[in-house]
């Protein structure tokens, strides 16, 4: 059974913090990633086949994965922050399960504990076919810190 909360909307204000901090990231806009969806605690992160984000035997590339799954755990958290707060990674952990192939790969990541400081976020990458299927191709766990954002 689906959880209720991966379908919950953010508030527009929060979209609108962490999609104008995601625009701002020159590797996201370089891979041709996006953000497909913006709830409390959890964010979900696209990114299209394309030869450019793929290693040498056609795979969507580890470096690829990875990246949009620590954006998708880093922007889940920015969603729990007060707003005169940024996030920036501590560590994570990826396990590589399986080729990643699909039409496209779907990060999710999802808050497990917020704290005052660390936040601890689960980590998801799904294979994606244009007919739907989807397949678990990595998973992980994130540390992530808030830190103040310094005056202007």
């Amino acid at each position: 059974m689906e959880d209720q909360t991966q379908h919950e909307e953010a508030s527009p204000e929060v979209q609108k913090r962490i999609q104008d901090s995601f625009d701002r990231q020159g590797l996201m806009s370089n891979l041709g990633a996006r953000i497909t969806h913006i709830g409390p605690g959890r964010v979900h992160i696209e990114l299209a086949s394309r030869p450019e984000v793929t290693q040498q035997h056609g795979y969507f590339h580890a470096g690829a994965t990875s990246a949009i799954a620590d954006s998708a755990g880093g922007y889940a958290a920015y969603t729990l922050f007060p707003e005169d707060a940024d996030v920036l990674t501590v560590e994570y952990k990826i396990n590589l399960l399986a080729p990643a192939v699909g039409d496209r790969i779907e990060a999710v990541g999802t808050v497990l504990k917020a704290g005052r400081t660390l936040t601890v976020c689960q980590l998801e990458v799904f294979g994606v076919q244009n007919d739907g299927e989807r397949k678990l191709v990595a998973n992980g766990q994130q540390t992530l810190i808030r830190v103040n954002r310094p005056a202007p």
